[in-house]
């Protein structure tokens, strides 16, 4: 059974850090595209990261350039999201897909396989 499973979320203060995990099971991550996404209260789901199945081209949402970064670990099967210098507005559920995608990596469309999600809460 294919599956994603994020963990990494939590309550962290204003500048603070987190990485979120995305570990696969049932199929070999690196073979796919793998995207996060967030999705905030009465908010449409937004792309925030990608990383394409090569492992060597990425995209980031401008507001979280030079803040984020995305990487992978193929031993691992697990894709990461750290992201340094939080603010409120990034409170949001995260989620990550995975898709065979190779354009246009931050649509949701594009993805076929979803985690559950892990909350992040940017808060004082």
């Amino acid at each position: 059974q294919l599956q994603l499973v994020e963990s990494g979320g939590g309550l962290v203060q204003p500048g603070g850090s987190l990485r979120l995990s995305c570990l696969a099971s049932g199929f070999t991550l690196r073979y796919y595209t793998i995207g996060w996404f967030r999705q905030a209260p009465g908010k449409e789901r937004e792309g925030v990261s990608c990383i394409i199945s090569s492992g060597s081209s990425t995209t980031y949402a401008d507001s979280v350039k030079g803040r984020f970064t995305i990487s992978r670990d193929n031993v691992k099967n697990t894709v990461y999201l750290q992201m340094n210098s939080l603010k409120p507005e990034d409170t949001a559920v995260y989620y990550c897909a995975a898709g065979s995608v190779f354009s246009l990596c931050m649509l949701s469309s594009k993805y076929d396989y979803w985690g559950q999600g892990t909350q992040v809460t940017v808060s004082s």
